[in-house]
């Protein structure tokens, strides 16, 4: 007798998209905990602060609209303003936007599109990455996934509990 196995099919699209909305409510638990009477404390004199480096996780989902609507990104010319962000509402709104924005743009986006067309971030002639759009985009979730880590390590420091992500933590073990 043989044993007949269901096999499901699915986008990279809407692969992306599950990833996506998974890794939003993992890093929006993370941000949730940020205080703010804490966003100028950094462990150390070479980190960023905790504002900084809570605005660069709020912004990162932003990559996934711009590698879809462009071809590169390069350093050496492209004007980057962090968002002044002043409390943790703030910044949960401003990811809450970002994150928004991502999904809506990534729904649209096309399997050949993420496959087929190519996108490069350099500084000038240096080239730090060159692939396809659907690489970049897993290089943006990578990077919030590093980020949230670095957060994690800043909040551990400051005896912040830690909440879950793919599975309890040493603070929380009811996930």
């Amino acid at each position: 007798m043989q044993c007949k196995q269901k096999i499901y099919t699915m986008t990279l699209v809407k692969l992306l998209l599950k990833e996506m909305e998974e890794e939003g409510k993992t890093t929006r638990k993370m941000l949730e905990r940020v205080p703010t009477d804490k966003f100028d404390w950094k462990p150390h004199p070479k980190s960023m602060s905790i504002k900084q480096l809570t605005a660069h996780i709020a912004e990162l989902p932003g990559w996934v609209p711009m590698v879809l609507a462009t071809h590169e990104l390069d350093f050496a010319t492209a004007a980057y303003t962090p968002t002044d962000l002043k409390n943790t509402e703030e910044l949960l709104a401003f990811f809450d936007k970002t994150l928004a924005d991502a999904k809506e743009k990534l729904a649209k986006a096309t399997d050949e599109q993420l496959l087929n067309e190519r996108w490069v971030l350099r500084t000038g002639g240096h080239i730090h990455s060159d692939g396809t759009k659907y690489d970049m985009v897993r290089i943006a979730y990578s990077q919030t996934i590093h980020h949230r880590a670095q957060l994690g390590v800043f909040l551990r420091l400051l005896d912040i509990p830690i909440p879950g992500s793919y599975g309890p933590s040493a603070d929380d073990t009811n996930f």
